[in-house]
């Protein structure tokens, strides 16, 4: 640790200059450095001679991003080009950290390269940051060390992220749908409750006679809703927060919640999907770079995405450790396709498993593509038909009465 110490990270800001070219001309711009001297000093080699140089402020959208696994998968396929072309590690984690726009992600880098030269191996220094980087993660990353095949190992790595990234895309655009016809249901309906059917409700009292069941419903709608709109408001966001906290904490809730939502319609289809392609993309990499399966299998349970896969395939590696083959114990447990069983069966028997794995990952992954694009087919004249219907019912409601005025008349 100690030796450690001796390598100071150094933190890049941008700095904005003015100054003085070689041919005598004004001129300015922006570089990267850690101090306003070092600075000074790369601008003096590039033949400018600085007459000012300030830290650029920072604008009200330039704040420390987070590190996504978006990110992660990114600096993935960095490393991987870089080594597959020959360049150091530490060289090539040096380059990424000089190069990102991201503090925070740079500043990890930076430690990282630290670290490393100071003779820790990569796996372990990984193992520091688990926010980021997971146990599939660093011990695919220790298998390529243990094997010299560092750069093949990343680029594996590199694939299964993107590929998990985009599954992960895929999911987020095919739940945004209908939790958007949701919310803009219920908007559109709180404003013309609160703000539109009052004015109507002032005209209706000077009718003097009876207002339609259907007017009178929607005025009680709307005068709770004058009144008590911050109690809904606020229910509704104690309703969310306690989900996502017994989601988070209840392992009884968790798993019923994901057995129900998995028994929904459409996005239940292809929910399911996506389990069984994080499945067989996980157990394909982490296979083919030389984990036992035992091990395979626990990673894969952990990166299915829901409690329910994640039971079938921890029942699959008791099963397989005690000497059943995979296919079988994937058929006892009910929850994978019959194609995906058959697939998996003649991959045993071929010893080509993850060859096999990798297939079947390809083909859910497109089918998950598929689906939600059909999805949002369907749901785009789905969003159309519930405001219709939502705001052409308030509206009868509104003109019931003057109607029967007419028909009065």
């Amino acid at each position: 640790m100690a030796q450690a110490q001796k390598f100071k990270i150094k933190e890049l800001e941008i700095y904005q200059y003015k100054g003085v070219n070689r041919r005598g001309k004004k001129t300015d711009g922006e570089q990267k450095g850690s101090s306003i001297a070092e600075v000074k000093a790369l601008l003096r080699q590039q033949g400018i001679t600085p007459s000012r140089v300030k830290r650029k402020p920072k604008s009200l959208f330039s704040g420390e991003r987070k590190i996504t696994p978006a990110d992660i998968a990114v600096v993935t396929r960095q490393i991987a080009t870089m080594l597959g072309a020959g360049v150091p590690l530490v060289q090539s984690v040096d380059l990424i950290a000089n190069g990102s726009d991201n503090k925070s992600l740079r500043v990890l880098m930076q430690k990282i390269s630290a670290k490393i030269q100071s003779g820790l191996p990569l796996s372990e220094v990984l193992r520091e940051h688990p926010k980021y980087f997971d146990e599939l993660y660093c011990d695919l990353v220790k298998s390529g060390e243990q094997s010299g095949a560092l750069d093949r190992i990343f680029d594996r790595i590199a694939i299964y992220k993107e590929k998990a990234e985009a599954l992960k895309s895929k999911i987020k655009k095919a739940m945004f749908y209908p939790a958007a016809v949701l919310v803009v249901a219920g908007i559109v309906t709180s404003i013309l409750l609160i703000f539109v059917v009052p004015q109507f409700a002032e005209i209706f009292a000077g009718f003097g006679a009876e207002l339609p069941a259907f007017t009178q419903f929607v005025l009680g709608i709307s005068e709770t809703m004058q009144q008590y709109w911050w109690v809904v408001l606020f229910g509704l966001i104690a309703f969310g927060w306690a989900v996502k906290k017994a989601y988070g904490n209840s392992l009884k809730f968790r798993t019923r919640a994901d057995a129900l939502i998995l028994k929904a319609p459409v996005i239940g289809n292809i929910l399911n999907k996506a389990a069984v392609a994080r499945f067989a993309r996980t157990l394909s990499t982490t296979f083919a770079a030389g984990v036992p399966l035992i091990e395979a299998l626990e990673s894969a349970a952990g990166a299915s995405g829901n409690e329910i896969y994640r039971n079938a395939i921890m029942y699959i590696r008791e099963e397989v450790s005690s000497g059943t083959q995979m296919y079988l114990a994937m058929k006892q447990t009910d929850q994978f396709p019959e194609m995906v069983v058959q697939m998996v069966s003649i991959g045993e028997e071929s010893g080509a498993l993850d060859g096999m794995l990798e297939k079947v990952a390809n083909i859910y992954e497109q089918e998950v593509d598929d689906a939600v694009d059909g999805l949002t087919a369907l749901l785009e004249p789905m969003i159309m038909a519930v405001l219709g219907v939502v705001i052409g019912g308030l509206i009868i409601a509104m003109y019931l009465p003057i109607f029967g005025m007419g028909a009065i008349v």
